[in-house]
């Protein structure tokens, strides 16, 4: 039976996203976008899970996180993508190669 628990990476008054780990490994993470009637998540998942894995999974995410952000909702629709990390990008990243390609042209 997996051992499912959420890493909260980001929040706000109508989103979360959350790292999934299964035990001690990561898989995947899931960000939740909610609107007045529809609650939309996108699941990415970096192993293979079956059919009934996935859909154990989405049943935890609604009672683990939507049941607990208590906003009232007609619907859960959940798309599930399955893929490796590339890597993570930021601001930070680009000023770094800014500077570095600066630095070569002199």
């Amino acid at each position: 039976m997996p051992d499912y628990r959420f890493e909260r990476q980001c929040r706000t008054h109508t989103s979360e996203g959350y790292e999934i780990h299964d035990g001690d490994q990561r898989l995947g993470r899931v960000d939740l976008h909610y609107t007045s009637t529809v609650v939309y998540a996108t699941v990415v998942l970096e192993r293979e899970l079956n059919e009934s894995g996935i859909e154990e999974l989405i049943e935890v995410i609604d009672n683990e996180i939507v049941d607990s952000a208590d906003t009232p909702r007609d619907d859960l629709l959940v798309t599930v993508f399955q893929g490796t990390e590339v890597g993570v990008y930021s601001d930070d990243v680009f000023e770094d190669e800014e500077e570095e390609e600066g630095t070569n042209h002199h």
